[in-house]
């Protein structure tokens, strides 16, 4: 996570009854961690699940509880706390509120706050599955979804109450992740992006293999980028310790065979491709059916090669490609070398960076090849470099990339 990416922005974070409440404890942490100020506000129900004090030491302000609070001056903080939010976030959204905010209820602090705001309202539900699955409980999630209210999840797990289902809400980490998406600007709303991630892995034997040090995070960061711009998200990524970014959609692979199949399943589908993933070159032309001993005499297994198909390449010689994207990781004579692959394999963008100096770092520094010159982005940690390339690629899309 970026530590700036909701820089200047205000949220009224409002907390209603559930068990759920013990998550947003984290949530107003990262909330904090990405640079907004975090107003909370509590009903008298969630301050039985969890201290007005914790969320003041964790959100740095004080928290409000009642309408008839003395703190502020005209005695009217239903009016005065939202009107310097940039949004409402009540979470967790009991049953109760949600049917509140259906009916434009308003009998305490945070409901009459929500009735009166002028700010965008986003509510995360937590309740037990068949709460969430009460006529009710659906009518009034249309309700609130057709008078503009984002309603993120709820998730589906263990709950609880011991059951299992629909109901349980986000974690913090996932509320986050739609919190910033819904700021971010919508660069490639209704595109569809098809992304490589990370290395491949070329086996020899059965425990063996050929592979390189791509930690996978820059392709993960401009996953995450592309889905928070709007886009639907396609990521298919090699063998990573990552976790998926929020509201991507996954497949996982090892080899560049696979890696390449299944690129080619899904990029007719596409807008635009971006090829991050650090491609073998080659693979061995027999894979053993055992693990390779060593002999008696010592001597050393020898191995012939055989070239791996070329992604981006593919990609390009398409009879209707998308909008190509493709990286050259290179150990030196960068210049030279990106834009001879540029060329080599025709694609209108090509993302250079020193690659082996940073693998598996937070931060990079990358430049933009094209037939117009070159575009140098300054170094900064890999989701900020992700949100500028992405905010590039959309200024570089022609205006026919959606009719294809």
């Amino acid at each position: 996570m970026a530590t700036a990416e909701l820089a200047g922005k205000h949220l009224v974070l409002g907390m209603t009854g559930g068990i759920a409440c013990y998550k947003i404890a984290e949530l107003t942490r990262l909330l904090v961690k990405g640079g907004a100020t975090v107003q909370v506000v509590m009903t008298e129900a969630a301050t039985q699940f969890i201290t007005p004090v914790t969320m003041q030491a964790l959100s740095g302000r004080p928290v409000y509880t009642s309408q008839w609070d003395g703190r502020v001056p005209n005695n009217m903080a239903h009016i005065d706390l939202s009107r310097e939010a940039d949004a409402i976030v009540i979470a967790p959204a009991s049953t109760d509120f949600l049917a509140k905010l259906a009916h434009g209820m308003a009998d305490d602090l945070l409901s009459t706050l929500c009735v009166a705001r002028d700010c965008p309202l986003l509510v995360v539900p937590a309740m037990n599955r068949q709460m969430w699955q009460n006529p009710a409980t659906q009518r009034n999630v249309t309700q609130l979804r057709g008078d503009g209210v984002d309603v993120l999840g709820p998730d589906s797990g263990p709950q609880a109450c011991g059951e299992t289902g629909d109901g349980r809400m986000l974690e913090a980490a996932a509320t986050y992740e739609a919190i910033a998406a819904f700021f971010a600007p919508k660069l490639l709303a209704g595109r569809r992006v098809l992304l490589t991630a990370g290395p491949t892995f070329e086996p020899l034997d059965p425990v063996r293999g050929i592979t390189n040090r791509s930690s996978g995070k820059m392709g993960f960061a401009l996953a995450r980028a592309a889905q928070q711009a709007g886009a639907d998200v396609h990521l298919v990524a090699g063998p990573v310790a990552l976790d998926t970014p929020w509201g991507v959609i996954r497949e996982d692979v090892q080899t560049a065979q696979q890696m390449h199949d299944a690129v080619m399943r899904s990029v007719a589908d596409a807008d635009i491709f971006i090829g991050v993933a650090a491609v073998a070159d080659w693979r061995v032309d027999h894979v053993s059916e055992h693990k390779i001993k060593k002999t008696a005499d010592r001597a050393l297994p020898s191995f012939s090669f055989v070239e791996n198909p070329d992604i981006l390449a593919s990609v390009a010689k398409l009879a209707h490609p998308p909008f190509a994207v493709g990286f050259a990781a290179e150990s030196g004579d960068l210049d030279v070398h990106a834009e001879e692959k540029r060329l080599r394999k025709n694609v209108p963008l090509l993302i250079g960076n020193l690659g082996p100096l940073t693998f598996g770092l937070d931060d990079n520094e990358i430049i933009l090849y094209e037939a117009g010159g070159v575009t140098r982005l300054p170094r900064a940690d890999k989701q900020t470099l992700a949100r500028a390339l992405i905010a590039e690629i959309a200024k570089r899309l022609p205006d026919t990339s959606l009719i294809r």
